[in-house]
């Protein structure tokens, strides 16, 4: 299991500043939710954890982000190694166009040299059944995955992560392309997965991290405002800023 502390965290964009001294603790086994408006940082600051942002052109990074004590900011970083530990949710689902099971072995296929058939039948039940889906598709595992509805095809891209057994689940707005229903079913799972992965959504809809998250952080103009208890969050603030955000005063 992980947790990830953030020190001091600045990140610029050429020279524009998207995240200013950023301070957090993410403790594991535990849903934690970034919110705040548009262009805060919030997505910026979920993509330092695996390093994405190093696919920008001129972005640059000072301070620290401990994952289990190890700085993975340094430049010696195994990327791919840490790509598997923290595995990420994107807005939309994104399966291949491949099968299900091509989908859910896609990952362990490219880390593993030789895997028995056997081995990969295993981790796709082991995976469906993680996100719910096993009496659902296991009729249907060889049926193209982008035949599938968009929460199932966001269920599935999930499992493709679990596959490859990662510590950490980074989801960014996993719900805002779903219905209420389908977003309920996706809510219900993370508060399953929460007993073996440490999850980090950001979500502009504060009912929903007030649903599901067990300590929320408000985000404003690159800064880390608060970061609490998601209850103290949204009942008692303790700046004024978050108060006027949460209340619909902000802006």
């Amino acid at each position: 299991m992980a947790n990830i502390r953030v020190d001091n965290l600045d990140l610029w964009y050429g020279s524009f500043q998207a995240l200013k001294r950023v301070n957090a603790v993410f403790g594991e086994k535990r849903i934690t939710a970034v919110i705040g408006p548009s262009g805060c940082g919030k997505s910026t600051l979920l993509r330092v954890f695996n390093r994405m942002n190093d696919l920008v052109e001129g972005v640059r990074t000072t301070g620290s982000v401990f994952v289990d004590a190890e700085d993975i900011l340094v430049p010696h970083t195994n990327l791919v190694r840490l790509r598997k530990k923290i595995g990420m949710v994107f807005q939309r689902p994104n399966p291949f166009p491949l099968s299900i099971y091509e989908n859910i072995v896609f990952g362990e296929r490219i880390h593993s040299r030789r895997i028995s058939r056997d081995t990969l039948d295993d981790i796709v039940e082991a995976s469906l059944k993680s996100v719910l889906l096993w009496e659902e598709l296991k009729d249907k595992r060889h049926m193209p995955a982008l035949r599938l509805s968009l929460e199932q095809k966001q269920r599935l891209c999930i499992a493709r992560l679990l596959a490859v057994k990662p510590d950490i689940l980074l989801m960014d707005e996993p719900c805002s392309a779903l219905d209420p229903q389908a977003t309920a079913k996706i809510e219900e799972l993370m508060r399953e997965l929460k007993n073996n992965y440490t999850i980090i959504i950001v979500t502009h809809s504060m009912q929903q991290a007030a649903r599901i998250s067990d300590e929320t952080g408000f985000m404003l103009l690159g800064e880390l405002i608060e970061f609490d208890k998601t209850e103290n969050i949204f009942t008692r603030p303790k700046d004024r800023r978050t108060e006027d955000y949460i209340t619909g005063r902000y802006g």
